[in-house]
C-alpha cells in the first residue's frame, strides 16, 4: 500500500448519511404503489383502479447525497376478505410495520373509511414516527375544504409530519426525501447506489403481466388470478419468457383467453411491449392460461405460486 492509500488519508465515512426503511402503509387503494413510483421517478410497482393489486412487499431505494431512503410498498390493510390470499396481504403489511424506522400513513384526501382506523391503530401501537401523507389533494376544489377535515385527522394521532400530497400529479413529492430521511438512523448506505429495487426482472416481468390482465379485464376480472414465470432466459440479446396465468374455475380460463384467443394476444402484445421498455432489451413472451382451483384460498398453493 502507498503512503497516499493509507487508511488515515482514505476519505472517512460520511457520520450525517442517513439510511434506513421508510414502509408505505394505508387501507387498499389510496394510491401507495403511485406514491412510490413517483418517489423514485420510475415504475416499480403496479398500479390499478381495483383495490388490493398490491399483493407482495416490494422494496424501492432511493439514493441521494444526503441518504438512502428504502421505501416498502405494502398490500393495503383491511378487514374484509377471509381467504387466505387476505391473509397473506395483511401478515406482508403488518410485518412491514415493525421493521420500518418511519411509517408513511397515506390517507386520500376527505375520505376516513374503517380500514383507515385499522391502520392508523396498527402503526400506534408500534411507537414508531409516523408521517400522514393526505393524498390525491388535487381532486379537492376549492382547497378550503381540507382544512376541518385535517384538523379531525390530527386529533386521532401524534403524527410527526403532515404532507399534502398527489402521487398521480406528483405534487409535492419532491419535497418527500428530505422530511422523510430526518426520521432515519445514521448509517452508511444498505445498497448500491444505481439500484432501485429488490426485486427480480422475473418478479417484475410476472407483476407486468398480471397489470395488463386486471387494466384489460377490470370489469369481468375476479381476483383469483395470479402470474407465474415458468421460463426466463437470454438469447443473443433477447429475453425468451414464458409466463402461465392462474385462475381458479373453467369459465375465468375462457375469460382471459377472450373469443378467438384475442383477449389474451392483447394482453401478452401490451405486456411485451411495457417489459421490452423496463428491461432495456426484446422480449419474446408466450402465455398460457391454466386452472387451479381454488388456488387463493390455499395456503399451500399461495406458496407454490410465490406468495411467502
Amino acid at each position: 500500500m502507498s503512503d497516499s492509500d493509507s487508511p488515515s488519508e482514505l476519505d472517512p465515512p460520511d457520520l450525517n448519511y442517513r439510511c434506513g426503511f421508510a414502509a408505505i402503509v394505508g387501507r387498499p387503494n389510496v394510491g401507495k404503489s403511485t406514491l412510490l413510483n413517483a418517489l423514485l421517478g420510475q415504475k416499480i410497482s403496479i398500479v390499478s383502479p381495483k383495490p388490493q393489486t398490491t399483493r407482495h412487499r416490494i422494496l424501492g431505494i432511493l439514493t441521494n447525497e444526503a441518504a438512502q431512503i428504502v421505501f416498502v410498498d405494502t398490500p393495503g390493510l383491511h378487514t374484509s376478505g377471509k381467504r387466505a390470499m387476505n391473509r397473506h396481504m395483511n401478515r406482508a403489511a403488518l410485518t412491514s410495520l415493525s421493521d420500518a424506522d418511519v411509517n408513511l400513513f397515506v390517507i386520500e384526501a376527505l375520505r376516513w373509511l374503517d380500514d383507515d382506523q385499522r391502520v392508523l391503530d396498527e402503526l400506534t401501537q408500534r411507537g414508531l414516527p409516523i408521517v400522514l401523507l393526505v393524498n390525491k389533494v388535487d381532486q379537492v376544489h376549492p382547497k378550503e375544504r381540507l382544512l376541518p377535515f385535517l384538523e379531525e385527522i390530527g386529533k386521532k394521532a401524534a403524527f410527526a409530519d403532515v404532507g399534502l400530497i398527489s402521487g398521480l400529479k406528483r405534487k409535492h413529492i419532491d419535497e418527500l426525501p428530505a422530511l422523510i430521511a430526518k426520521y432515519l438512523p445514521q448509517s452508511p448506505p444498505h445498497f448500491p447506489a444505481d439500484q432501485v429495487t429488490d426485486r427480480s426482472e422475473q418478479f417484475q416481468a410476472s407483476e407486468i403481466i398480471r397489470e395488463k390482465l386486471t387494466w384489460r379485464l377490470r370489469q369481468e376480472l375476479p381476483y383469483g388470478v395470479t402470474v407465474g414465470i415458468e421460463r426466463f432466459v437470454e438469447d443473443d440479446g433477447r429475453l425468451l419468457i414464458n409466463a402461465v396465468i392462474w385462475v381458479e374455475r373453467s369459465g375465468q380460463k375462457a375469460i382471459v383467453i377472450g373469443n378467438a384467443g384475442e383477449q389474451l394476444k392483447e394482453i401478452g402484445r401490451s405486456a411485451r411491449l411495457e417489459m421490452n421498455e423496463a428491461f432495456r432489451r426484446p422480449v419474446h413472451l408466450e402465455l398460457w392460461v391454466k386452472v387451479k382451483e381454488n388456488w387463493s384460498d390455499n395456503d399451500l398453493a399461495l406458496k407454490q405460486l410465490g406468495y411467502e
